[in-house]
């Protein structure tokens, strides 16, 4: 994984882990941490990840069905935390709120809570187990173009990325 796709300004380690008891997260120590999401579950158990063969530096992608009043399709996000890159053919524009799916049930994806940013966007669950539990959870925004997610495992926070779409192209 090529480091120049990560963030680093906006993303933020907060744990001490050095692996999950279950791989759904990989922690790359080299000369700096890099989280990659290795297992991602749908609201109903069904694994997101690699669908399509979609791939990112080698490492298959999250795949998400994604919803607006004018377009749906499925999104393939990179698995790496703090990595803006996306594979889809959906032109959205920045700030549009979108309704989140498993591409494999159909399922709507769990809500979590708003972020805590003020925007009005929500956190919406993609889960690391398949015990779908919130503890272990890959937490995404329904706003296109705003780039808030965190990491949770264990029911700790262990990184997060925030940012808006109109900030990185600063970066």
């Amino acid at each position: 994984m090529p480091k120049e796709f990560i963030d680093e300004k906006n993303l933020t380690i907060t744990g001490m882990h050095k692996k999950m008891a279950e791989v759904a997260v990989d922690f790359r120590c080299d000369d700096d941490v890099i989280i990659q999401v290795t297992e991602a579950y749908g609201p109903k158990g069904d694994s997101i990840i690699g669908f399509d063969g979609v791939d990112f530096d080698g490492q298959p992608g999250v795949a998400v069905r994604v919803r607006t009043p004018e377009i749906e399709g499925i999104v393939h996000l990179s698995p790496f935390h703090g990595d803006r890159r996306k594979k889809g053919d959906l032109d959205i524009p920045v700030g549009t709120v979108c309704e989140l799916f498993c591409p494999v049930s159909g399922a709507p994806l769990d809500r979590i809570g708003p972020v805590d940013d003020g925007s009005g966007a929500d956190y919406f669950a993609i889960y690391l187990t398949t015990k779908l539990c919130d503890g272990e959870t890959v937490m995404i925004s329904n706003v296109w173009g705003h780039y808030h997610s965190r990491i949770v495992d264990d029911f700790e926070l262990i990184s997060y990325w925030a940012t808006h779409e109109e900030e990185l192209h600063l970066v």
